[in-house]
């Protein structure tokens, strides 16, 4: 139904008396789905997406959104405790704002990108069953016998007479000409077709699995266990859990080396130290149910390893990636508290800067309290205490000391390296600040890919369908002499002038004198 060709001859059905333009060979005459059935529902929604029209726009959509999408950092890369409604617009203005509200800080896990790449992998589909079935009816058989309008139909056409007796010569060697052409030829009496490259039309379509492919492998990212890109700052000595993983890793010990001047070319200069290693030497653990029943969860170390700058630590499907240093970080603030009076010290204690303590009992009779801890402290345009960052990049501190003296508590205000106390009265107490304590730090890309060898796969699909639509054409020749002179014709899907070529250099071969002009529609020859 809706055929415009006679898929046994070639004659075409719908062309009307005179009419002189060829009814279209991409699949023999055969029509698709979508250019016969649009009456029911299910008919105009094949057709939306069997629309090659509509399939480029929703890519370009999904084209101009990514990009948009990295304009500004996506939420989960804001370097700051700001909520998103307020970072956007304070970091980047009313552009910023605008970018927020328009749903592009969570761009690719947000449900309409999500639905636009589930419409154009459906549209893929469709595209591929609307086309590839007329498409098989078309190459399933190769008819030998066709009639005279198709033959005269085709961009490739000439004749030329041919004695009586010379028919069955000729058609022997120009099937010995075609054979040699690497041609599969099928003869029936006077006529005969040659074919090659057949397998190069299914290339657009084995094009369409791979990129199908390709968007099931992004999709599985959604799925929790299937993808993990984040971030983790491990101090030397300190065991973190490695964030989205039952696992936990351990910083051993962070080395930095540098180039000693003999190790550099000799006349090269350079200005400061030129790294030659970053490295961290860690073990990492895994989170298991002890046997006892009641106990707390144990760790127990499955791998260790040195990471270095493109050499991860790889475990499973964990890949820890070296990616940042931090070096001589701040750790600890140790501090003395001082009677005021006496101006002797009465102990000496210490503030950890990462994981700082409720309360700390000084002595029998004193206990200072930790009542707020600002990890990188700045003044808001109201003036109230906040931190900027989670890092203890400005730490402030507001402590209270409980003792006989004051049991309702003294507070004050402890910055890196200074103090404030209450203003109303002289302090009872202050404080003298010693030597920090210092740290190295790493930081380590935490990656998990498990859709990674589905999109490797699928992308190397796409390039088997390329090189089989780009590198061959599917060509065929059809020969007859049925209908008295000698009629040749021939149709590929694309290099015409190489199929002329070669039709020419076999007629050539048997001494007929053919120009390449005249291989066309309506061509002549003796």
């Amino acid at each position: 139904m809706g055929t415009v060709l006679c898929e046994s001859c070639g004659k075409p059905l719908q062309q009307d008396e005179g009419e002189t333009a060829f009814p279209d060979m991409r699949y023999d005459g055969v029509s698709r789905r979508s250019q016969t059935y649009s009456r029911t529902l299910v008919d105009k929604v094949w057709n939306f997406f069997s629309s090659v029209r509509n399939a480029v726009i929703m890519i370009i959509i999904v084209l101009i959104a990514s990009a948009v999408g990295t304009v500004f950092p996506q939420e989960q890369y804001i370097p700051t405790l700001d909520p998103p409604e307020i970072y956007y617009e304070k970091a980047h203005g009313t552009l910023g704002k605008i970018y927020y509200q328009l749903g592009f800080h969570n761009l690719y896990t947000s449900w309409w990108y999500i639905t636009l790449l589930l419409m154009i992998g459906i549209s893929l589909v469709i595209c591929s069953l609307d086309r590839v079935v007329p498409l098989y009816r078309a190459l399933k058989k190769l008819p030998v016998k066709r009639h005279p309008s198709f033959l005269k139909g085709q961009q490739v056409y000439t004749q030329f007479e041919i004695d009586e007796t010379e028919k069955e010569r000729t058609l022997e060697q120009l099937e010995k000409g075609l054979k040699q052409k690497r041609y599969r030829v099928v003869r029936e009496g006077n006529a005969l077709v040659a074919e090659k490259g057949r397998f190069s039309r299914w290339g657009p379509y084995v094009n369409h699995i791979g990129l199908i492919l390709v968007i099931i492998g992004v999709l599985m990212r959604l799925l929790p266990g299937f993808y993990l890109n984040d971030f983790v700052w491990v101090r030397e000595g300190e065991t973190k859990q490695v964030p989205g993983t039952p696992y936990y890793v351990k910083n051993v010990e962070f080395i930095e080396e540098y180039y000693e001047e003999e190790d550099l070319p000799e006349g090269v200069e350079v200005e400061g130290r030129v790294v030659k290693n970053y490295q961290t030497d860690a073990i990492l653990y895994e989170q298991r149910v002890s046997d006892i029943p009641g106990a707390p969860p144990e760790l127990v170390e499955v791998h260790r390893d040195q990471i270095r700058v493109n050499h991860p630590l790889k475990y499973k499907d964990l890949l820890l990636y070296q990616a940042e240093r931090r070096i001589n970080q701040l750790s600890a603030l140790n501090l003395e508290l001082i009677d005021n009076r006496t101006g002797e010290s009465i102990g000496a204690f210490k503030l950890d800067l990462y994981n700082p303590p409720a309360d700390i009992q000084l002595t029998d009779e004193i206990t200072i309290q930790i009542l707020e801890y600002y990890q990188d402290f700045e003044w808001t345009e109201d003036n109230q205490p906040r931190t900027k960052s989670p890092e203890p990049n400005n730490p402030a501190f507001v402590v209270s000391v409980i003792s006989p003296q004051t049991p309702e508590g003294e507070r004050s205000w402890i910055f890196l390296g200074s103090t404030l106390g209450s203003p109303d009265r002289e302090p009872f107490f202050s404080y003298r600040f010693n030597k920090p304590d210092i740290v190295d730090s790493t930081g380590l890309m935490v990656r998990k890919e498990k859709s990674l060898p589905f999109i490797y796969f699928g992308s190397g699909v796409v390039m088997v369908g390329l090189i089989m639509g780009f590198y061959w054409q599917h060509r065929r020749i059809w020969i007859d002499l049925n209908h008295g002179p000698l009629q040749l014709a021939a149709h590929t899907n694309k290099n015409w002038y190489g199929l002329k070529r070669e039709i020419l250099q076999i007629l050539k071969k048997m001494e007929i004198d053919v120009t390449i002009d005249q291989l066309s529609k309506g061509g002549k020859s003796k």
